[in-house]
């Protein structure tokens, strides 16, 4: 990890800090009589992406989140749970029936229909590697009155409700059927949802500073909160996220009130906030995230499966971990693709390799298969903790292991742009780039959408095609009980670690912190904003 200099600093100089963050943002008010009912917040990351749909980017999902609702959501014992709709299931399993509730209204005061949802669910199932697969089961679906959405399945799929509800990186998202209809390649043009928040257009700054405002028409459920599932409360009036690149002026910023909450402090300057009795830091996400490595199945050298697994001898978890979080009280090593906490996880299929590496059979294995120098592109992403430090300690043992390495610095809103190029690395493509899941993301084989092995139409960048991976996950879809789906899922894991699909590094926790001013901040596999209040 990056050594950060730790200034201590007067109030004075805080706010002269904050000053600095925000110029360039436009006229913004933190009297201290707004503040009472506004949440200033720090995230992970700015936001320049704003359709959930385009981007597997986890800002643009959290920002999904705020002005988008789902039919579906998931509790934290991973069960799916009504939220826009009810259901029931026909006898044989293959007709589901969802039913709209009352109360639902978009952004623009029109009614939400059947027809809004068919056609959401249309768009997400071509971007996501899950709704993909459902596709190749579903007969018909279809808005059989303006409450009600009927999918029928050609096939047996026993996943509907789970992808219909997962909080993954890539939700399925409600949203006007006008809008909808737009291609999944384009961005839409309207940010209208019927979730609890509204997007504030005229205040949006890509990168910068977004805006929510609390939808007075929005009709929360009965139940109480429990992950993206139950009663999404709104208590303030508005939620601005504001974007501060230097990570000790959002430290500072907070300790002198002038933000609400940070979503990730870096562990290293924890310490600051411990001892601050106005403050709190803890962990929200208690499953934590999975780190990893993907290559380019594209094209040299990693369209070898022996130069891929020669990489992935050639890095060790602890040394990533290490750098990445340096406090081992939050990060394991971990060599399940399910994460270890799950009821999927297991070690199968990791070895040794995991924790240690092996530098001499990655050296062994460069030989075999007549490795040319060709050059190793990878992507470092130079604004975003919690993924630039994997990069840098993958470039050096990929060069100890003998492999030309190029390390391409930018930031990660770059990255994400650049990633989905399919072009050669030497036109603008690239070899490698390394990312984060939440654990809720890849807790099975089909909702993870690092093991879609179905190649440039239909796979995570990277595009893997293997089509015996393929026939697992679809047997682990079909499977009627849960040891079939433990045996089956443990063939996978065991699969794809030999084809290194992808290079799983370790689980880790991170840590937000908030003013004590913050009551109801939920914990969870996604940041959110509703149950929360602010006092004066």
């Amino acid at each position: 990890m990056q050594s950060t200099v730790v200034i201590k600093s007067s109030p004075g100089m805080v706010r002269t800090l904050l000053s600095a963050a925000l110029l360039g943002l436009g006229a913004m008010s933190l009297a201290a009589e707004s503040q009472a009912q506004t949440v200033n917040a720090v995230m992970h990351s700015g936001v320049r992406i704003i359709d959930p749909i385009l981007t597997t980017a986890h800002i643009t999902r959290n920002h999904g989140y705020m002005v988008f609702d789902t039919l579906l959501g998931m509790d934290e014992e991973f069960q799916p749970q009504p939220q826009m709709a009810d259901w029931e299931i026909s006898d044989d399993g293959m007709v589901y029936t969802f039913t709209l509730r009352d109360g639902l209204t978009w952004h623009d005061g029109e009614a939400v229909t059947a027809a809004d949802c068919v056609a959401s669910l249309e768009r997400w199932a071509k971007r996501d590697s899950g709704g993909l697969m459902l596709m190749n089961h579903v007969e018909s679906l279809e808005a059989s009155d303006e409450h009600t959405i009927t999918l029928t399945l050609s096939s047996p799929f026993s996943y509907v409700l789970e992808l219909l509800a997962k909080p993954s990186s890539v939700p399925a998202f409600m949203m006007p059927e006008r809008l909808a209809n737009t291609s999944p390649e384009e961005a839409i043009p309207e940010q209208i949802g019927s979730g609890p928040f509204r997007f504030v257009v005229d205040e949006f700054q890509p990168g910068n500073r977004v805006v929510y405002a609390k939808f007075e028409e929005y009709v929360p459920r009965d139940e109480p909160p429990s992950w993206t599932a139950g009663g999404k409360v709104v208590n303030v009036d508005r939620v601005e996220w504001i974007t501060m690149p230097d990570q000790q002026t959002a430290i500072n910023a907070l300790g002198s009130g002038d933000i609400d909450f940070i979503e990730n402090v870096p562990l290293d300057l924890a310490p600051l906030l411990e001892t601050n009795d106005d403050l709190t830091l803890e962990t929200l996400s208690v499953m934590g995230s999975q780190t990893m490595g993907r290559m380019n199945f594209l094209y040299p050298p990693f369209d070898d499966v022996r130069i891929r697994q020669a990489a992935m001898l050639a890095m060790n978890q602890e040394d990533v971990l290490a750098a990445l979080i340096g406090n081992a009280d939050y990060y394991e090593t971990c060599g399940s693709f399910f994460g270890c906490t799950t009821p999927l996880g297991s070690d199968a299929g990791t070895d040794t390799w995991m924790a240690t590496g092996d530098l001499d059979r990655a050296r062994e294995l460069l030989e075999e298969a007549g490795y040319d120098d060709t050059p190793v592109v990878i992507l470092q992403p130079t604004d975003v903790a919690t993924v630039s430090p994997q990069p840098v300690v993958a470039a050096q043992a990929l060069r100890q292991a003998g492999f030309n390495v190029e390390m391409q610095p930018m930031d990660w809103q770059t990255l994400v742009t650049r990633r989905a190029s399919q072009n050669d690395p030497a036109d603008g493509g690239w070899n490698m780039f390394f990312t984060n899941w939440i654990i809720p993301e890849v807790w099975n084989p089909i909702v993870n959408p690092m093991l879609n092995a179905q190649g440039r139409e239909g796979s995570f960048f990277g595009w893997p095609k293997d089509e015996e991976l393929e026939a697992m996950r679809l047997d682990f879809a079909m499977a009627e009980s849960d040891e079939e789906r433990e045996r089956i899922a443990e063939a996978i894991q065991v699969h794809a670690l030999e084809q290194v699909i992808y290079v799983p590094l370790g689980d880790y926790r991170s840590v937000s912190s908030w003013s004590n001013q913050l009551g109801g901040v939920l914990k969870g596999p996604v940041p959110v904003f509703w149950n929360m209040t602010k006092s004066e």
